[in-house]
């Protein structure tokens, strides 16, 4: 298995992933996704339909590269973009452009492009979430009891708390989050959700526009459940957690993991040198896992 991925390497940098674009409608927006077909009987699946990070594309680096490798073993998938309030988003989210989606919408649209696939005739649907895509995946996979789910694979994900957002807000734009929720909230509670709070630091972007109900959904967890662990147990398909021993972005990701799994339903497995995003031969090893996982169930 290891030399045939090895040889996969070879081949991902020749040879571009081909995908084929696929649109659905929801709402006033247009959805969009990269499917790659292993063949014409690729409903037969496993299909992996894959979740970005925090405002990326479902043709961003990691997304691509692990299509190709994916299809490289026979498997076919469907790499999602998140609207985030867009219609036909495509590419990066530009931070000048106004914040109004929420951050549980995403488990609204992964459970719209799962109907998708069901309607071509697929019943192995494989789900996978990178970084804020993996909390939402697993999000998602907590709340469904969808016979033709058969695994969970969260590469990454955020394991975020009240405290972490409030410290990482601080040292990353040197002013205190909590006004700006405390003024969030009530916008909200005034009805006034949907108005823009004006020349405001939100996520990674500096100085930009977002509703009251963003920032809020964003940034007030009163719940666990911006924590992926927390989520562990809730989730009734066979879920991995994939963690990079060098990943500084979601830095306790590791203990946090490991202070829930069961062992049974739920595992983890550590890219020894990985960082985040699992460049090159980290990614890999996740597909090796991944592929010998759906071998032996």
């Amino acid at each position: 298995m290891k030399k045939l991925l090895i040889l996969i390497t070879g081949l991902f940098l020749s040879l571009p992933v081909i995908a084929e674009q696929v649109q659905i409608s929801h709402q006033d927006l247009a959805l969009n996704a990269n499917l790659v077909k292993v063949d014409g009987n690729w409903p037969a699946g496993p299909v992996v339909l894959m979740t970005h990070g925090t405002l990326a594309h479902g043709n961003m680096e990691i997304m691509a590269g692990l299509q190709s490798m994916f299809e490289e073993m026979e498997i076919s998938t469907l790499s999602i973009s998140l609207s985030l309030g867009l219609s036909d988003r495509k590419g990066m989210y530009d931070c000048q452009t106004p914040h109004t989606h929420l951050h549980t919408d995403a488990v609204t649209e992964i459970g719209l492009w799962h109907d998708w696939l069901k309607k071509q005739g697929v019943e192995n649907v494989v789900l996978l979430g990178h970084s804020r895509g993996g909390n939402q995946t697993a999000r998602y996979a907590a709340s469904s009891n969808d016979k033709t789910v058969s695994h969970v694979y969260l590469l990454a994900p955020q394991v975020l708390t009240n405290d972490y957002s409030h410290q990482n807000y601080e040292k990353r734009y040197k002013k205190p989050l909590a006004p700006l929720v405390e003024k969030a909230q009530k916008m909200v509670s005034d009805g006034q959700g949907k108005s823009l709070m004006k020349a405001i630091d939100f996520i990674y972007c500096e100085k930009t526009q977002a509703t009251a109900e963003a920032f809020v959904s964003y940034y007030y967890q009163p719940e666990e459940k911006m924590d992926t662990t927390s989520l562990l147990s809730a989730i009734n398909y066979p879920v991995t957690v994939f963690a990079g021993s060098q990943d500084n972005t979601v830095k306790n990701l590791i203990p946090k993991t490991q202070s829930k799994i069961d062992g049974k339903k739920s595992k983890l497995v550590i890219i020894d040198g990985a960082d985040h995003f699992f460049r090159d031969l980290y990614s890999e090893e996740i597909v090796e896992a991944i592929i010998e996982d759906l071998e032996d169930s």
